[in-house]
């Protein structure tokens, strides 16, 4: 075949490439104009626990852009717990779908194919610290220690009943009731609903460790994942009170109820210390120190996870993303610290910074 055939045939192809690179990029100025004209903000769900983080990194993010652009995009927060987030978070990409889901937990797998399913197949995690969750009363109550094994008798649906040798509805309604050098108070706790992380993550870390293994449970339920799932049931007869996705909420229960504990993010007792104090559990109270170094073994990294299909319709969330793993947010002086988050190690920063700077770096 001649010269000129080949020249016209490469000719023809690089023109067909051209052209179609033109339609990408049309397309996604389309899109871009479409998430515009439909939403004019970033969109972030989740954990009631870290929101109040990022809606700081929030504050700051719009101090700085508003200077550079005053028609930059605002982040929206909202606070819907990690389990209600995620659910909102993998219905599908587009506008209608927030961008971001700030979580106190591992998103899970069955929570990956749910994204999958709905066409959201590139989630990007960043771990932003550590938490502990605490339990607290007014500050003009007494200070009580716990242990684990306790909290789990105050709060399991089901225990087990050393005179009938049976497993049985938990009948504790008094503290004293499970040791007697508890206070002669009622059992009353407040605390978050199933749709939180925080619940999550306190299920795993307390009930279900102290329960999973216990031969009395693994005679009642042999099989493995039954065993779990009653492990992690937490009692339904009143003394146990739902607060919702407010941990505001818990706060001002305990105010108004002296005899009450509550349960929540580390973070809500390090702005509310003139109200609130910790209760110590197996003689360790949560601190900065006792959480970063896994002293307090109630404690737990937080995340934040993003659509990497957004990145190029909303040219916002690059510069936001940037703000959230700054050292200057996140770092051991980081701004965030304030709000009661426990930094990552310097070496851990490190490299988030240099998988999420991977992640979203601008293609060519």
């Amino acid at each position: 075949m001649s010269s000129k055939f080949f020249r016209g045939k490469n000719f023809i192809i690089l023109s067909f490439i051209l052209a179609l690179l033109q339609i990408i990029q049309q397309a996604q100025a389309f899109d871009f104009n479409i998430f515009k004209s439909h939403r004019s903000y970033l969109y972030l769900v989740g954990s009631s626990t870290v929101s109040p983080f990022m809606s700081s990194v929030s504050e700051e993010f719009n101090r700085v852009e508003s200077k550079k652009n005053p028609n930059a995009l605002k982040p929206v927060v909202e606070s819907d717990g990690s389990t209600g987030g995620f659910q909102l978070f993998c219905q599908g990409v587009g506008y209608k779908y927030p961008d971001f889901i700030n979580a106190s937990r591992l998103i899970k797998e069955n929570e990956i194919e749910n994204c999958r399913h709905n066409g959201v197949k590139e989630i990007v995690e960043i771990k932003i610290g550590y938490d502990g969750i605490v339990l607290a009363n007014s500050i003009g109550s007494k200070k009580i220690k716990l242990t684990k094994e306790q909290i789990f008798l105050a709060l399991a649906e089901k225990i087990y009943d050393v005179k009938s040798g049976k497993i049985i509805n938990n009948p504790y309604q008094n503290w004293n009731e499970i040791d007697a050098k508890l206070p002669k108070k009622k059992i009353i706790v407040y605390g978050p609903p199933l749709t939180s992380g925080t619940r999550d993550v306190f299920a795993d870390i307390v009930l279900e460790e102290v329960c999973f293994m216990k031969k009395e449970f693994i005679s009642a339920f042999p099989e493995r994942d039954e065993r779990r799932r009653q492990c992690r049931k937490i009692r339904t007869d009143g003394n146990f009170i739902e607060s919702g996705e407010n941990d505001n909420l818990i706060v001002q229960n305990l105010k108004d109820h002296p005899d009450a504990l509550g349960i929540f993010g580390f973070n809500f007792l390090v702005v509310n210390t003139k109200s609130i104090q910790a209760v110590a559990v197996d003689n360790v109270e949560p601190s900065f120190v006792t959480i970063a170094s896994k002293k307090y073994e109630l404690s737990r990294p937080l995340f934040v996870y993003f659509k990497k299909e957004h990145l190029n319709l909303l040219p916002e969330m690059r510069d936001f993303i940037k703000e959230i793993i700054s050292s200057e947010t996140i770092g051991k002086k980081g701004y965030l610290l304030h709000n009661g988050l426990i930094a990552l190690s310097d070496e851990e920063l490190q490299q988030v910074r240099k998988n999420i700077l991977a992640e979203i770096k601008e293609e060519k």
